[in-house]
């Protein structure tokens, strides 16, 4: 059952207060105060939670109009509406209290029907206001509404086809980091110093929306350049009407050419283009052009092809081999993944596997990865061919995996491998996410017998401190440490001091990315082991591996 409606009725007469009470309770809860005053003291203990105000003008204390002077003026009650009564019917009397802010007007003596119709009809027209209001207007920033704001735009599309306009939308860098700091309050405020600034620089002209948690959207007309310093000084007055510093804002435009595109699509791209200049210093907008708009068809043709692609087999297994320094003998490999696609033709890593870590799919085609290793291991080994292992890539998304273990269990003895065969890179940036996490996943696997290869070692700030905590078998060298040109006296010495620590600590290092005879020199001098990298050969068919293998190995 739902709960009744709470009524204020402010009556300085014992016995209308008990008639109106006696009229008003079987629909409504009715609470009681004798003058102006004792009625400012119920709304503040009720925080302002009436649906309803039913007042006499003369009373003691506090009379009526200086009471609806006092609740119009405070933003937490002036939305109350309030039902003059008196017994005075003058003209002038009724247009006094109106003019104050009253919502109606009843002449004593009280009819009970008529009190019923007007009340019932003064909280339906302020339930029905209240429900437009929120549907138009976002709460927080007092900007339309998501909703309401695209509504606004089609509108005006549809009034002036003649126009251009563009649609302008926002993004705040890192605003999770706001709140997790400074508190939500804190973030509140940001946002509606931003929504001041969108309603500030529009002039009134334009149509501004909050559009979700940190996003704003605005529609204005066609401006035939905008430039960085533009964006720049808004930003600027951001942070100084929030009172906050380093607070950056993207912004991404989109200039409406085709109007039949829906309003949130249009919104979509701007954001695009806004995500896509994240991390570029002293970048503050982008436009949304036929090169993010190629790119993002590319991404979605490849989005809606994976599925297919790995049910048909499409994606395939390259070999990279490891050489050992001392005697160029081949002593391992990496295995990497291409798509050779019906219609694209072959396609690089660079291609889809980003694309796949932000959607999920890499576990998938990692997976898809690791049975294929196993299954040429398998093969290697049923053809009587000295064992070599394979290396694979674990992304951060299969830590998680809790499956992961009994996957890769299942696999070696699917193929009845020794699991030492199948050498597992995981990168070093992945321990920086969830440490502990990392490290007890890698002593699991590690203690079922597979190697484990720490891959782009040095590319981070948490190498060392890995090394301490983490059991591995292997690093791999990061490859900006092989190919920084020229060299200099501290990265020799680096590279020799990551040598030393890796013999000190036993482990194995293999140096990738070599290119040049002059690179395979330094890491010898400096006692590196192993390397990989185009110098010797690149990734390739496993075909073509077991060619060059065979006559490495001969």
């Amino acid at each position: 059952m739902a709960a009744k409606r709470n009524i204020l009725v402010v009556e300085d007469n014992m016995l209308n207060r008990s008639l109106l009470r006696e009229i008003l309770k079987p629909g409504y809860d009715v609470v009681e105060a004798e003058n102006g005053q004792e009625a400012l003291a119920r709304l503040h203990e009720y925080a302002g939670h009436f649906s309803l105000i039913l007042l006499d003008i003369v009373m003691p204390v506090m009379d009526g109009y200086a009471f609806l002077a006092a609740v119009k003026e405070d933003a937490a009650f002036a939305s109350i509406p309030v039902i003059v009564t008196t017994q005075n019917d003058a003209e002038s009397e009724e247009v006094a209290a109106l003019s104050c802010g009253a919502a109606d007007f009843v002449a004593k003596p009280y009819k009970p029907q008529i009190i019923l119709h007007r009340v019932a009809n003064i909280i339906h027209l302020r339930e029905t206001a209240a429900l437009v209001n929120e549907f138009q207007y976002d709460q927080l920033t007092g900007l339309y509404s998501k909703a309401f704001f695209c509504r606004q735009v089609r509108e005006r599309l549809f009034q002036n086809p003649d126009k251009g306009y563009d649609i302008i939308c926002s993004d705040i860098v890192n605003f999770k980091l706001v709140n997790d700091i400074f508190g939500i309050a804190t973030g509140d405020r940001l946002l509606r110093t931003i929504a001041q600034c969108y309603h500030e620089n529009t002039y009134g002209e334009g149509i501004c929306s909050h559009f979700h948690a940190d996003q704003f959207a605005c529609m204005v007309e066609h401006h035939s350049e905008y430039t960085e310093n533009m964006f720049q000084d808004v930003c600027a007055r951001i942070n100084e009407m929030s009172q906050m510093q380093n607070v950056v804002v993207k912004w991404g435009i989109y200039h409406v050419r085709d109007r039949t595109v829906p309003v949130e699509q249009m919104c979509d791209r701007a954001l695009l283009a806004a995500r896509g200049i994240k991390g570029q210093y002293q970048k503050y907008f982008a436009y949304y052009d036929d090169v993010l708009r190629s790119k993002l068809l590319r991404e979605q043709k490849i989005v809606d092809s994976m599925e297919h692609a790995l049910a048909d087999g499409q994606f395939e297994i390259y070999l990279q081999p490891k050489y050992r320094i001392k005697d160029s003998r081949m002593v391992g490999a990496e295995a990497l993944v291409r798509w050779n696609h019906p219609e694209w033709g072959v396609q690089s890593p660079a291609v889809f596997v980003p694309l796949f870590e932000r959607n999920g799919f890499i576990t998938r085609l990692d997976q898809y990865v690791w049975d294929k290793a196993c299954a040429v291991l398998r093969d290697w080994e049923g053809r009587g061919l000295p064992p070599l292992p394979i290396s694979v890539n674990v992304s951060r998304a299969d830590i998680y995996n809790v499956d992961l273990a009994n996957i890769l269990k299942g696999l070696i003895h699917q193929y009845q491998l020794p699991p030492s065969r199948l050498h597992l890179e995981i990168t070093e940036s992945a321990y920086t996410e969830n440490p502990q996490q990392i490290i007890d996943t890698v002593s699991h696997m590690r203690e079922m017998g597979f190697v484990i290869e720490m891959d782009d070692f040095g590319s981070g700030y948490s190498s060392l401190h890995m090394l301490h905590k983490m059991p591995v078998d292997v690093l791999k060298l990061d490859m900006q440490f092989i190919q920084s040109e020229p060299v200099t006296p501290v990265n020799q010495e680096i590279m020799r001091f990551i040598m030393n620590l890796a013999h000190l600590m036993e482990l194995g290092v293999v140096a990738e990315g070599v290119e040049t005879a002059e690179q395979l020199e330094r890491l010898r001098e400096i006692g590196c082991e192993c390397v990989q990298g185009y110098y010797f050969a690149k990734p390739m068919p496993v075909e073509a591996f077991e060619r060059l293998r065979a006559t490495c190995n001969a």
